[in-house]
Order: C-alpha cells, then structure tokens, then sequence
C-alpha cells in the first residue's frame, strides 16, 4: 500500500507561528474561504495546543490541521490530543518521526541534506520539507530530485510569491509559506491578501 499522503488541492501550506487562541478562528477562517487546505501552528507559539483544538473544531472538515516545530514525543501526544492530524519537524529526529507515524499522523520532515532526507524517510516520515529553503536555494532542490524518491517536496522558510514559482520548477510540489503569510497581530485582512498573493501565484504557475 502507497504510505504516501494524496497531493494537497492548494499544495501551500499555511504557517501561523506566534498567533494565540484568540486569533485562531477568524484566521484559519479566512484561509480556508481563500481554498488552503492545510494549516500549521508551530508548538514556539502560546498555548497552541488549544489554538490546534480551535482550529480543528472550526475547520478541521475543510482543512488538514497540525503542529509546526514538533520536537518531542510530547508535542506528538499534545497534537493527537487536540484532534490535529498532521506534524512537521524543523529537523530530522527518527524517534519523533517514528512516534507520530506509528500514531497515525501525516509527518512532513525539515531536513538540510540529502543524508537527513533519506534518514526521514527511513524513519516514515511521508513527506519532506527542505529547510531554510532561501538559504539552500532551487538549485538544492534540483540536485536532490535526481536521488530523491517522488515523495512529496515543500520549500519552507523565505518563501514569496516572487520566489515560489522557482522552486516549483526546481522540483518542489508546494511550500510552506509562514512571515510573508502571518506574522503575530497582523489584521485578518492582511492574512487574507496574502493568502490571496500566495495562491494567484501558484495559480498561474499551474496553468
């Protein structure tokens, strides 16, 4: 049986570092009127564990809802309880990775280099997400492509509207997009123009 997840409708994935509980709902909210389907809340922000409860009993039956920065069995076990499905790693623990897939969670794994690519992927994670991409560059994702096996690829970190169709040729089947999507007390129309930036761009990519 292919443990590969499906490919997202809108293959960006929506990073809330630092929103809180109060903000969550109109936020997600908005993201899922403007077509995301996948959203993160890192586990750096406050008291995310009940912005992922939030989140998924506002939304949860029209997007995928999960913890960012999962570093620990115990972020893994804090998601699960909060009724959130998918946990992505900045980093490459087998341990972690282990635990979440055998929890039955879809894992997108940050990884630097091929080494820890394969590593993720041994440990079951079923996606990858090259990390810091705007450090790495698309000609990281290239190189990678003619070793990797067609999983699922994000860039993630520094990525723009202007950038993301680069990567996308490089390779990438999407990206996560994070400070040029939210950043902490933005107004909700803010994140709604962006969100809007984001998906025009791989729109007109995809066409």
């Amino acid at each position: 049986m292919d443990r590969h997840p499906p490919p997202l409708r809108l293959p960006l994935i929506a990073i809330l570092r630092g929103i809180t509980p109060d903000d969550i709902a109109v936020h997600v909210g908005a993201l899922v009127d403007e077509g995301y389907d996948t959203i993160e809340i890192p586990t750096n922000s406050p008291d995310w564990a009940r912005s992922v409860a939030i989140a998924v009993r506002e939304c949860g039956a029209h997007a995928t809802i999960g913890a960012g920065t999962v570093l620990e069995a115990a972020h893994v076990d804090a998601l699960l309880a909060a009724g959130g499905t998918l946990a992505v790693t900045p980093n490459v623990r087998p341990a972690v990775i282990g635990h979440a897939v055998e929890r039955g969670l879809q894992v997108v794994a940050g990884f630097g280099t091929a080494s820890e690519a394969f590593d993720a992927l041994e440990a079951g994670a079923q996606s990858l997400k090259l990390f810091p991409a705007s450090v790495y560059g698309p000609a990281m994702v290239r190189a990678l492509r003619s070793v990797l096996p067609p999983v699922p690829l994000y860039a993630v970190g520094g990525i723009t509207p202007e950038t993301l169709p680069v990567y996308l040729d490089a390779g990438c089947q999407g990206a996560g997009i994070g400070g040029e999507l939210y950043r902490p007390g933005q107004p909700v129309e803010y994140t709604r123009a962006q969100a809007r930036r984001f998906r025009q761009a791989w729109l007109e990519h995809a066409a």
